[in-house]
């Protein structure tokens, strides 16, 4: 099975930011941030990263403007690692697909008892 270029490349896009965010990065609004997956267009030029936060409505803020803060210390740091030309533009979106799953378990639960 053949995988397109932009696939190989946001698989690694996805391990480096989760190294960097358990590692190199040291702000502590971070919290438990889970990179889920990165999305990387055909052309390389944007990537978007999507992570869920273990924590309450006050931690998922503080971790969305975390990440806002090191978007260009990530960005940079991903240009050293990656070898193409052109670094991709980040976006982080929060993904609650965690919490939706929880959600529905509960549900069912309920439903069951």
């Amino acid at each position: 099975m053949q995988y397109k270029r932009s696939d190989r490349i946001a698989a690694f896009i996805r391990q480096e930011v989760s190294t960097m965010l358990v590692s190199e990065l040291k702000d502590p609004a971070f919290g438990f941030i889970t990179i889920t997956k990165v999305r990387l267009t055909d052309d390389l030029r944007y990537a978007k990263i999507y992570y869920s936060v273990y924590g309450d409505a006050q931690k998922k803020v503080a971790s969305a403007k975390a990440l806002e803060r090191a978007n260009g210390h990530i960005r940079t740091e991903l240009g050293r690692r990656l070898k193409i030309r052109f670094v991709p533009s980040l976006t982080f979106v929060f993904d609650d697909t965690i919490e939706y799953a929880d959600h529905i378990e509960r549900l069912l639960k309920k439903m069951k008892t």
